[in-house]
């Protein structure tokens, strides 16, 4: 018998909301796919950079999330990569962040998708966008870092 873990492993990551949000709070949501889908998030086979969710109805989609089928998918199975993806949460919650978005300068973004108890899940968070100072700011911030490592490394040696 196969043992569930706990610790989520990650299928895709969003390095781009990073650099062009800030992050006020952070979710978890199910995500409703299609088998032919599944299979091809085991390989790896997905772009989430240009995703984006929106709020259609009281519920949570995803959109512009890639997800690439494989080469062995099935003939009867008619995939489509940029197909639209339902996001799960409680009714309290998605209450909560559509007061949040209908603020000015607010809104959801997807930052990774990953494995937890053999089910994907999406972290979206609640975002700020952030101006071309900031986004200097940022890039500073990483060069320095950068910089620190490169002279830990060299002194270490």
């Amino acid at each position: 018998m196969a043992k569930k873990t706990d610790s989520p492993s990650r299928i895709a990551d969003n390095k781009k909301a990073a650099y062009n949000y800030f992050f006020e709070e952070r979710h978890e949501a199910g995500m409703v796919l299609h088998g032919w889908e599944v299979k091809a998030l085991r390989e790896g086979k997905v772009q989430l950079t240009d995703g984006y969710v929106v709020i259609k109805d009281g519920e949570l989609f995803l959109i512009g999330c890639q997800i690439n089928p494989l080469r062995t998918a099935s003939t009867h199975v008619s995939p489509d990569a940029a197909r639209t993806k339902k996001l799960l949460l409680h009714k309290e919650e998605i209450k909560r962040l559509i007061g949040k978005v209908e603020q000015k300068g607010y809104t959801l973004v997807p930052l990774n998708l990953h494995w937890k108890n053999g089910l994907v899940k999406a972290e979206i968070a609640l975002a700020k966008g952030k101006g071309e100072h900031d986004k200097r700011d940022t890039i500073k911030d990483r060069e320095g870092k950068r910089e620190v490592e490169r002279a830990m490394k060299s002194r270490n040696r």
